[in-house]
């Protein structure tokens, strides 16, 4: 017999399959997903995961194989979601806007035995059917692998898969974020972890009555730390295949929506929509951002023009620190990314890793609730995320250098790795360089991130010319921006001399970033 919501959470660990099917048995015809012009209620998400668990034990998966998920947003991915979970399998959701040798690289890393895909998908990564990777195809559409309606064919209704019995340390999902190499880590997320996030969920005005309008992603860390934790929780899921501001504001009032997680820059573009001030958005009170730097001005203008709750999470998705910043409450703080949330505990140290006094700045390094297990099938890379304090407590590290100020609110400095964050989504720039180093004309090169009203910030890249050579810079921009990613398209290309230099030769990018700034703004 399946516990209740309430029984469920009193206890230590959870699962987030039986949180739904307990919502499923207690409000089976109240409405849990909502895309478009498609809503499915309790009843029917739990039949369609249990469904897609059936599918996958048919093939043989067994609790710790993995499956990928490769498309864009739609009701088959959740339900997709779910039934992997629910049969233990461990899901990978890939970014449709990586390019396909990133795609390929992902699936090859995970070892996945299936690929979920659409075909706007399949179209750009035609990986194909093959002794040890099946393509299903979300929509039905047959370029893109097995259809899902024969996929799922023979299976009942009221079909029940064999039941699992998950343990916090299981591999719950890998979540792919890129690497400096071009090689992009799966971080391991455990069940364990998911559950924290449920618990916290809790305390953040989640629940039955809530429903929340995410407009991020399904792939992305951002929407999931929203999205299942509503679902587990009996509340109304309100997903955007693409953020659109006006369409966001007809949705909120529409479904009356309580909670919204945004990135900085969907906050800017809602501001900026003619439509916003006009909108009621009165019972949309519990407001969240995270995943790229959110200026102090813009919290300010949000808590000005949108009455209600406004918290700024200041974590990664390796988990470990995790940073809270209750903008309503201090307004005075806005400058900083809040305090180590509950049960975290965040240190600072200094480059040879060793632990600085309060109020040094210094390496921000977190232990909580919510850590990864690490990245998959990279052990040394999981070692060098890792910090040891001298009692042998575990940490992560965030390369992100901060110190704390008086009160205990800590103030971030410059990044320490070199990440661009556009759009909330972490761009390298040395994945980018990469593929312009290939270029012909071009000697050297390098990628900044400069500031961006659209985006937060967007890359821009500096090239110095082979000799001999005159390129044309929009030429090389059309170029560049044809081979990589969309998140990593440059907004402009300019052309220089030679590129600043310290005295051990490292290009010094921040002085190409007020460059920019000086001379280049307006392009951006």
């Amino acid at each position: 017999m399946t516990a209740s919501v309430s029984e469920q959470l009193a206890q230590s660990f959870g699962s987030i399959p039986a949180m739904v099917e307990a919502n499923a048995k207690a409000r089976p015809t109240h409405t849990a997903l909502v895309l478009g012009n498609t809503q499915l209620n309790y009843r029917q998400v739990a039949q369609g995961m249990r469904q897609v668990a059936c599918a996958l034990q048919r093939q043989g998966l067994q609790p710790g194989d993995v499956v990928a998920i490769c498309a864009s947003s739609s009701p088959h991915y959740v339900l997709a979601y779910l039934g992997a979970l629910c049969a233990g399998v461990v899901v990978a959701p890939l970014a449709p806007s990586a390019t396909a040798a990133h795609l390929s690289a992902m699936l090859a890393n995970s070892q996945a035995r299936l690929v979920l895909r659409d075909a706007e998908v399949a179209a750009q990564w035609p990986v194909q059917d093959n002794t040890q990777v099946q393509c299903i195809a979300l929509d039905d559409a047959p370029q893109a692998g097995t259809p899902w309606s024969a996929w799922l064919h023979g299976i009942a209704a009221d079909a029940q898969p064999a039941p699992i019995a998950p343990q916090p340390d299981w591999p719950f999902n890998l979540i792919y974020s890129s690497g400096t190499t071009g090689v992009p880590k799966g971080i391991v997320q455990s069940w364990g972890m998911r559950w924290s996030h449920v618990q916290r969920a809790v305390t953040n005005g989640y629940g039955p009555d809530a429903v929340s309008l995410c407009a991020t992603p399904l792939y992305s860390n951002t929407t999931l730390v929203a999205a299942l934790p509503t679902l587990a929780l009996g509340g109304t899921l309100v997903l955007m295949r693409k953020f659109d501001a006006t369409q966001y504001l007809q949705l909120a009032q529409q479904h009356h929506a309580t909670h919204t997680m945004l990135v900085p820059v969907q906050y800017q573009r809602l501001l900026d929509c003619p439509a916003f001030d006009a909108a009621d958005l009165s019972r949309l009170q519990n407001k969240f951002c995270t995943s790229a730097p959110f200026k102090a001005a813009l919290k300010a203008e949000v808590l000005r023009r949108w009455p209600g709750k406004l918290i700024e999470y200041y974590g990664m998705t390796e988990g470990g620190v995790r940073c809270e910043l209750h903008c309503h409450d201090f307004p005075d703080k806005l400058h900083t990314v809040g305090r180590a949330g509950p049960g975290a505990d965040i240190r600072f140290i200094d480059e040879q890793g060793n632990e600085l006094p309060p109020g040094a700045q210094g390496e921000i390094v977190g232990a909580s609730a919510g850590m990864m297990t690490g990245y998959y099938r990279l052990p040394e890379k999981t070692r060098e995320a890792e910090w040891f304090s001298a009692s042998g407590e575990r940490f992560i590290r965030s390369g992100d250098v901060g110190q704390l100020d008086e009160d205990g609110f800590i103030v971030l400095g410059d990044r320490k790795k070199d990440m661009i964050i556009t759009g909330g989504f972490n761009v390298y720039p040395s994945d980018i360089e990469s593929v312009l180093l290939q270029h012909p004309e071009v000697r050297e090169c390098a990628v900044v991130g400069v500031p961006s009203h659209a985006w937060g910030e967007t890359p821009v890249a500096y090239v110095v010319a082979q000799p001999g050579t005159v390129p044309a810079a929009p030429a090389l921009q059309d170029w560049l921006n044809s081979r990589v990613g969309k998140t990593q398209r440059v907004a402009d290309v300019v052309l220089a001399e030679q590129l600043p230099r310290s005295e051990i030769g490292k290009v010094l990018k921040r002085e190409l970033r007020d460059l920019y700034a000086r001379t280049h703004a307006s392009a951006a």
